[in-house]
């Protein structure tokens, strides 16, 4: 199993997701070597959950990192049949922070891994030039 899908699953054992019982966990290996994780964190106001991918995306960039520039690839894995997928309003927050073309691994706890890149995701997004 590659390293950057057991990072995210370290992220997946710190999920808190005790309404949905739905974990996800996620992790950015960046260009200088480390890896950041993270998990979906829920609460019973729905609105105000956050899922793994943009927990783990805004924690790099509140520690500073350029996530056009310092992202190497990106890796999401839940316990599901298939690898998981995010969800759409993830979607648009990648496409929107990482570069288009970076690799992103959709995984489960199984090691059934699905490559894609964010483009791939999100093919006829519309992005802050168009707004």
């Amino acid at each position: 199993m590659q390293e950057i899908v057991k990072k995210a699953i370290e992220g997946l054992n710190k999920t808190y997701s005790p309404y949905s019982k739905f974990g996800v966990g996620a992790a950015l290996l960046m260009k200088d070597g480390s890896y950041i994780t993270g998990a979906n964190i829920e609460n019973a106001a729905y609105g105000v959950c956050i899922c793994a991918e943009r927990s783990t995306m805004f924690t790099a960039h509140n520690l500073g990192y350029n996530l056009k520039t310092d992202v190497a690839k990106m890796c999401i894995v839940a316990n599901t049949e298939k690898p998981v997928s995010p969800c759409g309003s993830c979607r648009q927050v990648m496409n929107e922070l990482l570069p288009k073309d970076l690799v992103v691994v959709l995984a489960n706890t199984k090691g059934d891994i699905k490559e894609v890149t964010v483009s791939d995701l999100l093919p006829y997004s519309f992005d802050e030039i168009e707004l």
